[in-house]
């Protein structure tokens, strides 16, 4: 039904930066937010930004404030991750997700009912 599909990310050195890319397609019949999550070697899945369907609402966890920027365009079906001065605690696999029917932003992985395959970020030291 909905398929969605990341890019841009790779091994960098501390200080880097990289532009994570999310294309959606398929049907989608009602307004939806999007967000970003990420997964560190031996870690849960965390929550690192989201955006609302407007962009009117948009959250960045405290650990990437000032440094991640999540944007989107609804004319592209495509959310974006702009991260900038990495450090290898960013190290992970990030995924891109959409919020389920009536939810227009969302926290946890259960507020989200699609997902990438996932875009791998090592940061080295």
């Amino acid at each position: 039904q909905v398929q969605l599909v990341e890019s841009g990310g790779g091994l960098v050195q501390t200080g880097a930066s990289l532009r994570l890319s999310c294309a959606a397609s398929g049907r989608t019949f009602t307004t939806y937010g999007m967000g970003w999550f990420r997964q560190a070697p031996g870690k849960e899945r965390e929550f690192v930004a989201g955006i609302s369907w407007s962009g009117s609402r948009i959250y960045h966890i405290d650990s990437v404030k000032g440094r991640f920027t999540i944007s989107r365009s609804i004319a592209q079906n495509t959310v974006y991750l702009q991260m900038n001065s990495l450090k290898p605690d960013d190290t992970g696999v990030y995924y891109c997700a959409k919020t389920i029917p009536g939810t227009d932003w969302g926290l946890r992985p259960d507020e989200y009912d699609y997902w990438g395959q996932g875009t791998q970020v090592t940061v080295s030291s």
